[in-house]
C-alpha cells in the first residue's frame, strides 16, 4: 500500500493464522509491513511507540487475553487503531468486565459496532481482512 509508513501488528497464538493473515495483506500491497507473534507476552515485550498503525489481536490466548494485551500496549502507546479477531461471539458484557470504566463505552461501543465495530469473526474472507484493514488505515 503506497504511502503507508507505520506496520500491522498480528498477534495470535495460533501461528496458522498469523501467517495466513500476513500473506494475505503482503499479496495485497503490505509488503514488509506485517510483523506478527503467536506469543502475546514477547509481542508485547518487543512492542514499541510509534510503530505500528494497527494491531490485530486475537481474543482468546492462553497466556494473556487479547483485551488485557491490548490494555497494556495502549499503556505504551495508545495511537495504533485496533481490530479484535476471534472465531467465538463477543457479548457486551464480556467486554464491560474487561472495560469496566465508565468512559470507556465509546471503547466497547466501537468494538462491537453495528458495522462490526473493531471485531473480526474468524475464519474471516480475504476480501473482508483486507477491506477492515485498509478502512482501518484510512
Amino acid at each position: 500500500m503506497t504511502g503507508w509508513k507505520k506496520r500491522i501488528l498480528i498477534v495470535d497464538d495460533e501461528p496458522d493464522i498469523t501467517f495466513t493473515f500476513k500473506k494475505i495483506l503482503e499479496e495485497n500491497g503490505f509488503n514488509e509491513q506485517v510483523d506478527t507473534y503467536s506469543e502475546p507476552l514477547l509481542a508485547l515485550q518487543n512492542f514499541r511507540p510509534g510503530v505500528y498503525g494497527l494491531l490485530i489481536i486475537d481474543v482468546a490466548m492462553p497466556t494473556i487475553d487479547g483485551f488485557r494485551l491490548y490494555q497494556r500496549i495502549k499503556q505504551i502507546d495508545n495511537k495504533p487503531k485496533v481490530l479484535f479477531a476471534s472465531a467465538f461471539y463477543v457479548h457486551y458484557d464480556v467486554l464491560r468486565g474487561y472495560f469496566p470504566i465508565e468512559d470507556n463505552n465509546n471503547e466497547i461501543e466501537e468494538i462491537l459496532g453495528d458495522t462490526g465495530g473493531r471485531f473480526i469473526k474468524k475464519p474471516v474472507e480475504s476480501e473482508t481482512l483486507i477491506r477492515r484493514v485498509r478502512s482501518e488505515l484510512n
